[in-house]
């Protein structure tokens, strides 16, 4: 049997530098070293697009520094706008100057990206939000649109959010997607409170279920971890959320706490609450296959009709 412990590493960072940095490292009897690693991004976006791209790649280039094969950044990656008209005002195609840069990016980089959550210009002025995976080389390799869209009124706690005013909900999942650190299925923030979807994606291959969010401090406080632990658990995968921190504008803030959590439900990093930062965690797809192996979930759920015989 393997024995794991986990060890969080904190370097000194300058002060100019207005990111935080964690290493975890996974370590068992043998070398570490033939594990990849995935760096979980922690943003604090604005509408302004020029900024939020160089504070991403501020992180990109420090998830590359120290041995990242995939960096994950979070839903609204590219910006937040303060309003319906702002947003749309702001929206781009895939085909866009910010896609193009950050297609540019890995590519100069020799890194896959997981861009959590863009905002693609649709029809009839409202767009989607899209999560799209590019390799190493720069070409988009994959592109899911989100299928479940925040429409939620929680006025005790000052939540009013209507996603579906300006977003067009996506037709469909999308095959869970062939990267460095292993299969990964292709969630967005809401997606992650209907469990049906991650089952539909683990029994698809996922070997990483992933869920960039922007989620409300309110929710965030209530639900984030809860959830992701939740949803590894009941999964057996490793899970990888990106997220956003802090004020965007005067009407909306998010929780941050970038999480990984590995499939025994483990947390393994928590970028906190409070700012910008990267955590570099290592995936042992062993891992996956133990657990999968010491109980075997798949084995002893019964037949779909079976669940629906009520």
């Amino acid at each position: 049997m393997l024995f794991f412990v986990f060890r969080l590493l904190r370097p000194s960072v300058e002060k100019s530098v207005p990111l935080s940095v964690w290493t975890i490292k996974l370590h068992n009897r043998m070398s570490s070293s033939r594990h990849p690693r995935a760096a979980l991004c922690q943003l604090s976006v604005t509408a302004d697009k020029r900024a939020n791209l160089c504070a991403a790649r501020e992180l990109l280039e420090e998830a590359k520094r120290r041995g990242a094969s995939m960096a994950f950044l979070p839903e609204a990656f590219d910006y937040i706008g303060s309003g319906r008209e702002e947003t749309l005002g702001l929206s781009e195609t895939l085909a866009g100057e910010t896609m193009t840069q950050y297609t540019q990016m890995a590519r100069k980089l020799d890194i896959w990206l997981s861009l959590g959550g863009f905002h693609e210009r649709g029809c009839e002025r409202r767009i989607y939000n899209s999560h799209i995976v590019v390799n190493n080389q720069g070409e988009m390799v994959s592109t899911y649109r989100k299928c479940h869209l925040f429409d939620v009124e929680l006025p005790e706690k000052g939540v009013l959010l209507n996603e579906s005013a300006y977003t067009i909900p996506g037709p469909s999942l999308v095959a869970p997607v062939q990267t460095p650190v292993g299969q990964i299925g292709l969630g967005i923030c809401y997606d992650l409170r209907f469990p049906e979807f991650s089952l539909a994606l683990q029994k698809s291959g996922a070997d990483i279920l992933t869920f960039p969010s922007a989620f409300t401090e309110a929710t965030g406080a209530a639900h984030w971890e809860v959830l992701l632990r939740a949803r590894a658990i009941e999964n057996q995968c490793y899970v990888l959320a990106a997220a956003q921190v802090g004020r965007h504008h005067d009407g909306r803030s998010s929780y941050g706490h970038a999480l990984a959590v590995d499939p025994w439900g483990v947390v393994m990093a928590d970028c906190g609450g409070e700012r910008a930062g990267v955590a570099l965690v290592e995936v042992d797809l062993d891992k996956i296959r133990t657990v999968r192996r010491n109980m075997p979930l798949r084995k002893h759920r019964r037949d779909a009709t079976f669940y629906t015989s009520l």
